[in-house]
């Protein structure tokens, strides 16, 4: 199915997958942009708790990050094959680096990596306690480490979006423009 989105001026024929590290705004843009696109917008880790019957702070420290990333992979699956085909996709920092689930977003989906440096990763984690990998931790220490493993992963994204410490209007403004040009360039 193809959605044509009168704002984007172009056609949609694939969901968009939002990927990046915690904090980088995934799930805050993904909202965003599905409003602005008018389409269904699904946070993947809320799907995962719903799906479980507990949070995913809950699931990690009961079952341990292999069950956890299992989960996440017949969720993200399940999404993918639940209509509307086309919809805005916020997925957890991990799920892009577990090969399996890479490999179903990349061939089904958009993807557009939110890239952030550390201070803002520090800055907007810092009173969350929904981080399972942050909790009781040196945060800025284990967000660096999560750079150093995973930013080589996260730039196999098909759109890499440099965000700021800017307003959440600016940043959707960044990933349209990203989007148009890579929609212009590919004529997916």
């Amino acid at each position: 199915m193809m959605k044509t989105n009168k704002n984007l001026n172009l056609v949609l024929n694939k969901p968009i997958v939002l990927v990046g590290l915690m904090g980088a705004g995934k799930t805050s843009v993904g909202r965003a942009l599905a409003r602005y696109l008018k389409i269904p917008f699904i946070d993947s880790d809320k799907e995962i708790e719903a799906a479980a019957g507990c949070s995913v702070v809950d699931i990690f420290s009961i079952y341990g990050e292999t069950e956890f990333r299992r989960v996440e992979q017949r969720v993200i699956a399940r999404i993918f094959d639940t209509p509307p085909s086309i919809k805005v996709l916020s997925t957890g920092e991990g799920a892009f680096i577990t090969p399996a689930v890479r490999e179903i977003i990349l061939n089904k989906a958009i993807t557009i990596w939110l890239k952030a440096d550390l201070e803002l990763l520090v800055k907007r984690t810092r009173s969350r306690d929904t981080r399972p990998q942050l909790l009781h931790t040196d945060a800025r220490k284990i967000l660096a480490q999560l750079i150093e493993e995973r930013y080589g992963i996260y730039a196999k994204a098909n759109i890499t979006v440099v965000t700021k410490d800017e307003s959440l209007r600016k940043t959707l403004d960044k990933v349209l423009n990203a989007l148009r040009a890579y929609l212009k360039s590919t004529n997916v």
